[in-house]
């Protein structure tokens, strides 16, 4: 092995604390890059920016991804930065290199079959984890919640008298969303047996805990989501996110407003909530009821 490539997985793993998997696709995309430049007698030491952009050249010609072309550039970038800070190179031949633009991808939502399927899967299962992991997915879909935003809920935050949840966004700005009977239902349910599992642990605000009474944090949101729809979706992707986008696409596609559907979703400020909570929630509240197609389906 090339010394200089050797000094540099030595300094990813010691001083950059690099996984092991990532140590190793460094060392072969810079290997493969290394290997071309000798077959056509140059010094990787000595090279410019057209001697990268021809091995640009013929990745593409061999039909890779510029996604995966990216991540090859990224680990030389990586390289000679540090063969700069051992004195090798004096300047990257990468310092002029431009990311390739990848063209992102349009992830549709989850549909209402594929939301239904995952709802119906967690009811006919039993304990507390199912149910909870079922709030999880209702929480997200039937509120639009960020996972950061779903994770965030306190017990007091859910009032079931108003019918509202309160929510704290982004910036810690704050925003009322409507919930739905059906939810609701869940919820106080929920709240039961979430009071059997503390019996043996200490009280906790957050209204979501796990099996050992501990917040759920926004990994474990990650792993529900993923865990249960990727038994019913062929997408490629199954994030929490996706509810969230699936909220927003539902109500609209069955008559709401899209102005009132960004403040559902917390994309424009709430500034002073609590000043025209009066006008604003119960506009919000009548939309939120009229059009939610959970609410609909249900009358």
């Amino acid at each position: 092995m090339d010394k200089n490539l050797e000094k540099f997985l030595e300094y990813l793993a010691k001083e950059k604390n690099y996984s092991r998997h990532t140590i190793e696709a460094y060392q072969n995309d810079i290997a493969v890059f290394l290997g071309y430049l000798e077959e056509s007698e140059k010094n990787y030491l000595l090279i410019k920016y057209d001697a990268v952009r021809s091995w640009i050249v013929v990745l593409m010609e061999t039909g890779m991804s510029k996604r995966s072309i990216n991540r090859k550039m990224s680990a030389l970038k990586a390289f000679y930065k540090f063969l700069m800070k051992i004195s090798e190179v004096e300047v990257s031949p990468l310092q002029q290199h431009k990311t390739l633009k990848v063209e992102k991808k349009l992830q549709l939502p989850f549909s209402m079959v594929e939301v239904d399927a995952v709802r119906i899967d967690l009811e006919e299962q039993e304990g507390f984890d199912a149910l909870r992991d079922l709030v999880i997915v209702e929480m997200l879909y039937c509120l639009g919640l960020r996972r950061s935003e779903l994770c965030g809920v306190q017990v007091v935050d859910v009032d079931f008298y108003t019918k509202m949840i309160r929510i704290t966004g982004k910036g810690n700005k704050v925003r009322y969303v409507p919930m739905i009977d059906t939810l609701i239902a869940l919820l106080k349910r929920y709240l039961i047996e979430r009071a059997n599992v503390l019996r043996d642990f200490q009280e906790i605000n957050y209204f979501l805990i796990d099996s050992k009474g501990a917040k759920v944090d926004e990994i474990f949101v990650y792993r529900v989501i993923n865990l249960y729809f990727s038994k019913t979706t062929t997408k490629e992707k199954n994030s929490p996110h996706m509810l969230r986008h699936a909220f927003a696409t539902h109500l609209l596609e069955n008559g709401a407003d899209i102005n009132s559907i960004k403040e559902l979703m917390g994309h424009q400020s709430l500034a002073s909530t609590e000043v025209y909570a009066h006008v604003n929630l119960k506009e919000l509240k009548e939309t939120y009821m009229k059009t939610h197609p959970r609410l609909r389906k249900n009358k």
